[in-house]
């Protein structure tokens, strides 16, 4: 990676976000989008999340991306609304780095000023990483945020690198659990015991649960008997370029 990101590179956008839909199972309607970050590069070309987010969290480049990404997330919320789509947020990755930031607050509702969009129409998902904070300083300053109506969701929940108990320290919206708990469906009757109770913990703390990796119709009807609501997955939808990101009818 560069030592700067850059905004444009090769006359692209050097970061451009992807989106893929989230269904609310009771309604049957796409209620929530999720964004990915793909990275242009002058010379590793385009990048994935998994090929530069490690590298960006050891460096302030991922300060910098992250408002990079805020922007564009705000700018596919204005066109969304334009298209008559409708949603209930957008999300956009936010490290956790971000939140021992005593200027977030204010530079978030900056860019909600600047931008036009409310703050209850962006979701910021973190990473589990966000579960090894120690200070205290994050969990304050998410709190603050939530206040001002911004959304939270936990991703990869229930990986197996995923410290589960410390979720109680973080109040957020939405956790999106790891595609390794919805494969985890139909191997025993214990491993679906296992899925239920992990849908139940999330339930209990207050937090919406998403699932993710969701393949076929029945893992669609066994999670909702579980308790959980909201799908993601092949089955839902794949990401694509907010220009691809229309209604139904105009597709």
């Amino acid at each position: 990676m560069a030592d700067e990101i850059q905004t444009l590179v090769g006359g692209l956008r050097a970061v451009e976000l992807y989106y893929r839909p989230i269904r609310d199972a009771s309604s049957g309607n796409i209620i929530f989008f999720q964004s990915q970050t793909r990275l242009n590069t002058p010379g590793l070309g385009t990048l994935t999340p998994e090929n530069f987010r490690d590298v960006a969290e050891v460096t302030n480049q991922c300060v910098t991306l992250f408002e990079l990404e805020v922007a564009q997330a705000m700018e596919s919320c204005n066109k969304f609304i334009e298209r008559d789509i409708h949603f209930e947020w957008v999300s956009v990755y936010m490290p956790a780095e971000y939140l021992r930031d005593i200027r977030a607050e204010r530079n978030l509702m900056g860019f909600c000023s600047q931008f036009e969009v409310s703050t209850n129409k962006i979701c910021f998902a973190l990473s589990a990483k966000l579960l090894e904070e120690q200070d205290g300083m994050a969990s304050s300053v998410l709190k603050n945020l939530r206040n001002r109506g911004f959304h939270f969701m936990l991703t990869g929940f229930g990986a197996d690198s995923c410290p589960m108990m410390k979720l109680s320290e973080f109040n957020v919206d939405f956790v999106l659990l790891s595609p390794e708990v919805t494969q985890f469906l139909g191997r025993s009757e214990r491993s679906d015991g296992a899925v239920k109770s992990i849908i139940d913990f999330v339930t209990e703390l207050d937090s919406q649960p998403i699932a993710d990796g969701v393949a076929n119709s029945r893992q669609v009807e066994q999670l909702y008997g579980y308790g959980c609501s909201y799908f993601a997955g092949p089955l839902i939808g794949k990401y694509v370029s907010e220009r691809f990101v229309r209604k139904k009818n105009d597709e």
